[in-house]
C-alpha cells in the first residue's frame, strides 16, 4: 500500500535538527513567491524567517530568476581547480568593492560553515607559515553560533549552544563572557576586563579571535555594544592575533549597516559572508582576507596553498546569480527597506516586552526577537501561526522573525500580530 508524500518525509527524510524517532511535522511548499510560501493545500503564510534570513530579496525575484535562466543555458557547473569563468570574476569585484579595501582576496565556498572552517586555515596557515606552531587556537565568546562543522562547532557556545553532544570529539577553545552591554548601554572601562585578562594570559597560543559583529544569531539572537568589538581588534593588534568577522548571517544590511562590522567602524583580517550571499537562492559563501594575510600563506609549507577546495566552489550558477543579488544590494534601496522594517519592529513589537511571559523583546535592523520566559513548543506554536497565516520557526526560547527585505507593511504587521497572539495565549494559558 502506498503511502502519502509527507508520510513518507516523516519516514524517511531528516530534516535539520529534528529527530527520526519523533520527527517535527513539516509542511510540504509548492512554491513561493515575493514574501509568501504557498503550501500543498494552497494555503499562502508571509516568510518571516527568510528562509534562515537568506531571502532578502523575496522569492522568484525576476532579476535573479532572468540571471539564473540565462547562466544554466551556458553552464550549470565545471570545476573551479584550473579553471575560471566570468561569474567568478564579477561576483570576487563585487565582494572586493563592497568589502573594506583591506579585504581584497576572495575564497569562494559553498556554505557558511564551510567558509568558516576556511577562514579558521587561513589563520592557522598564517602562523604556520612564520613557524609558529604554537598559535593554534581560537579565543570567542559565549553564546555564540559558527556552523556545523567540527571546527565551526569548536566554537559555538559550549554549554547551550547545538552542538554539546560532540565536546570531547573538537578542540578545546577559549571562551570568554558573553558581551553583557547592549548598543543602548554606556559603555564602562570595565567591560573589557575579561577580554584583557584573556589576551595577557593566552596571546601566545591565539591564531584569531572569531566572532559575529554586533549580533549573536543562532546562539541566542542577542546584541552587543559596538565598543567591545572595537577593544578586541585593538588587542588582536597589541597582542597579534588575527580578527575573524562572522558576518553570515549579518552580511549585506541585515543591521541597517552593509556589514554589522560598521558599527564600530572595524576592518577585521578575515571576513565570512554567506546566507544572503546570493538572495538565498541557493548555497554560496566566501571568506575574504588581507593581502598580507594571503601572501604569508603562501610563503608556508606545502608549496604555500591553501589547503581547502570544496568540489562546488565557484559554482558559476551561484556565482552568477549571487552576482545579481550583490548588484541589487550595491544600487542601495535595502537601506530604506531595513530602515522601515526597523521603525515598524519598534512600534509593534517592543509593547510586548510588557507581558508576563516574555523575558526581553529587542529589536535591532530588520531583527525582532522575543526572548520568553518559557522554552517554546515548536510544533504547537508554528501549527497556530501558520493559522494565522505567518511562518515562523522559533528555537529554544527565542520568537524572532528577520523577514525579507521586500516585505510590506501589512505583510509585516502580520508578522508581528501572530507573535503578539502568542505571547497573549501564554500569559492566558492558552498554549
Amino acid at each position: 500500500m502506498s503511502i502519502s508524500d509527507i508520510e513518507f518525509d516523516r519516514q524517511h527524510i531528516w530534516h535539520p535538527y529534528t529527530s527520526m524517532l519523533n520527527p517535527l511535522p513539516a509542511y510540504k511548499v509548492e512554491s513561493a513567491k515575493g514574501c509568501s510560501l504557498t503550501f500543498e493545500n494552497g494555503a499562502q503564510v508571509i516568510d518571516g524567517m527568510s528562509s534562515w534570513w537568506a531571502v532578502i530579496h523575496g522569492y522568484r525575484n525576476s532579476r535573479l530568476d532572468s540571471v539564473a535562466h540565462r547562466q544554466i543555458d551556458k553552464m550549470s557547473h565545471v570545476m573551479f581547480g584550473g579553471i575560471t569563468h566570468q561569474p567568478a570574476i564579477d561576483l570576487a569585484k563585487q565582494l572586493v568593492d563592497l568589502t573594506p579595501d583591506e579585504l581584497e582576496r576572495v575564497f569562494i565556498a559553498d556554505s557558511g560553515s564551510v567558509s568558516v572552517e576556511v577562514a579558521i586555515k587561513m589563520a592557522l596557515q598564517f602562523w604556520l607559515a612564520q613557524e609558529r606552531p604554537e598559535k593554534h587556537r581560537l579565543l570567542t565568546v559565549k553564546g555564540g553560533y559558527h556552523g556545523d562543522t567540527f571546527k565551526a562547532m569548536s566554537v559555538c557556545d559550549p554549554v547551550n549552544g547545538m552542538h554539546h553532544l560532540f565536546n570531547k570529539a573538537i578542540n578545546s577553545q577559549l571562551f570568554a563572557d558573553a558581551p553583557t552591554l547592549t548598543p543602548n548601554d554606556e559603555w564602562t572601562d570595565d567591560a573589557g576586563q575579561q577580554l584583557r585578562l584573556w589576551f595577557e594570559q593566552f596571546h601566545g597560543e591565539l591564531a584569531a579571535v572569531i566572532l559575529e559583529p554586533i549580533v549573536q544569531g543562532a546562539g541566542g539572537m542577542r546584541f552587543y555594544h559596538p565598543e567591545y568589538l572595537r577593544l578586541i581588534r585593538k588587542l588582536c593588534d597589541d597582542f597579534n592575533v588575527l580578527l575573524i568577522a562572522d558576518e553570515i548571517a549579518t552580511g549585506f544590511g541585515r543591521t541597517g549597516k552593509l556589514f554589522a562590522c560598521e558599527h564600530a567602524d572595524v576592518t577585521p583580517d578575515i571576513l565570512c559572508v554567506g546566507k544572503a550571499l546570493t538572495g538565498g537562492y541557493m548555497t554560496l559563501a566566501a571568506t575574504l582576507t588581507t593581502k598580507k594575510v594571503a601572501e604569508t600563506i603562501g610563503q608556508g609549507p606545502g608549496g604555500g596553498a591553501l589547503m581547502h577546495g570544496p568540489t562546488f566552489m565557484g559554482n558559476p550558477l551561484a556565482c552568477a546569480v549571487a552576482a545579481e543579488s550583490l548588484a541589487i544590494i550595491a544600487e542601495g534601496n535595502w537601506q530604506q527597506q531595513v530602515k522601515k522594517i526597523e521603525k515598524q519592529l519598534k512600534k509593534e513589537l517592543l509593547p510586548l516586552g510588557e507581558y508576563k511571559s516574555v523575558k526581553d523583546a529587542r529589536v535591532f535592523g530588520a531583527i525582532g526577537v522575543l526572548e520568553m520566559e518559557q522554552p517554546i513548543d515548536v510544533a504547537s506554536a508554528q501549527k497556530r501561526f501558520i493559522e494565522l497565516c505567518v511562518w515562523i520557526r522559533p528555537f529554544g526560547r527565542l520568537l524572532y522573525i528577520m523577514p525579507p527585505y521586500v516585505i510590506t507593511a501589512e505583510e509585516l504587521s502580520k508578522l508581528t500580530y501572530a507573535m503578539k497572539d502568542y505571547v497573549e495565549n501564554q500569559d492566558n494559558g492558552q498554549v
